[in-house]
């Protein structure tokens, strides 16, 4: 897969990351030179050397929110009627503890720890499965020959039910996501789990956002991302943590990407989901546009740090609003719901409609007028 973010990048870097990348392969025992700029950095990245690894992943939010245990989200949540936004409810609520595994881009693992429970994304060659320990379900797709998965990705599972956001993945979203409305700068060499790492300090500067900034911590030798921390305004801590907690850079044992449904679970079997084109969420821009964005401008404001995004009432998930954690976590407003954190703001408005963004409650408001 390209790496948008090689926009980033000047072509005197290009050359750079390649020689990044042979060092990194051991054709020389000569380590590189610790970068100086953050270019050197998402060159490194971008010429992304690790194929084959292994490790347990820890993600954890701390957005102003209450912990709310899976017994208490209620069958509804697990069900395929909401789709991905119960995933994303309960990531903002729930720690948790991933087990991932890669050995080339069609031998992926995921294996996330519930407490006495697990869930699983695997592929396998052409074979994908999920799985849930708690309904005991297993659903398998079947991909296409030649469909692939990004290179030191861990599997987009087709299954919401399987909320893993590795380290790789947050990085590859914020990257391709920034533009010229992020500063860019290196942080403080730093070591996650057992690796040197250098930090790459996405600073948004866009005064609009509750994002304060995104430190993403890149593997010295291979350019893997080990770690991803968000910072909200006025908030010391991470608003959300993802990291590596053990990583060997290894190839795991075949027998890792082998599935077989357990004894006596309900197997599905479910095509390949389209891609996501016309997937019916229309980014806006600010509620509050500055003169000059117009045209062409406007669209790209509606990639800025201070976007907001609209889901049409058809396009949201059936029983969205009745969700448990919805009635638990929202607070009534004159024009819906809303789910308040620290670092993101949903609006469920009265005529059915999801309005989202990392921006203040009232950017919202006015969005959805």
């Amino acid at each position: 897969m390209k790496r948008i973010w090689t926009r980033w990048l000047p072509a005197a870097a290009v050359p750079a990351a390649v020689a990044v990348a042979v060092l990194a392969g051991g054709a020389s025992a000569v380590p590189p030179p610790s970068p100086s700029t953050p270019e050197q950095v998402l060159a490194l990245v971008a010429a992304h050397t690790a194929r084959q690894f292994s490790g347990t992943v820890e993600e954890k939010a701390d957005l102003g929110l209450p912990s709310i245990p899976s017994q208490a989200l209620g069958p509804a949540t697990n069900s395929a009627s909401l789709g991905s936004a119960a995933t994303i409810l309960e990531l903002l609520t729930t720690s948790h503890t991933a087990r991932v595994y890669a050995d080339g881009p069609t031998k992926l693992r995921v294996q996330v720890m519930d407490q006495l429970a697990e869930r699983d994304a695997v592929r396998n060659g052409n074979d994908a499965w999920t799985y849930d320990s708690k309904t005991n379900t297993a659903t398998r797709v079947s991909v296409p020959a030649g469909g692939s998965t990004a290179e030191g990705s861990v599997p987009s599972t087709a299954s919401p039910s399987v909320p893993a956001v590795t380290p790789d993945q947050l990085a590859q979203r914020f990257l391709t996501a920034a533009g010229t409305s992020t500063d860019i700068s290196l942080g403080p060499t730093t070591t996650v789990a057992g690796h040197t790492a250098y930090t790459l300090v996405l600073t948004p500067k866009t005064p609009g956002t509750l994002v304060a900034s995104v430190q993403i911590a890149v593997e010295s030798q291979t350019g893997l991302p080990l770690s991803v921390d968000v910072y909200a305004k006025g908030q010391s801590d991470p608003a959300l943590h993802t990291a590596f907690q053990n990583l060997d850079l290894h190839a795991p044992d075949a027998s890792v990407f082998a599935f077989t449904p357990p004894a006596g679970a309900t197997v599905k079997q479910e095509p390949l989901p389209a891609p996501k084109a016309g997937s019916g969420a229309t980014p806006k821009a600010s509620a509050s546009p500055k003169p000059s964005q117009t045209g062409s401008s406007q669209a790209s404001a509606a990639k800025s740090w201070d976007s907001v995004v609209v889901i049409p009432a058809d396009k949201v998930p059936a029983g969205l609003t009745d969700s448990a954690l919805v009635k638990q976590l929202a607070s009534p407003v004159a024009d819906g719901k809303l789910l308040s954190t620290s670092l993101v703001n949903v609006l469920v408005t009265n005529d059915g409609r999801v309005v989202a963004g990392a921006v203040p409650a009232a950017t919202l408001m006015a969005a959805a007028k």
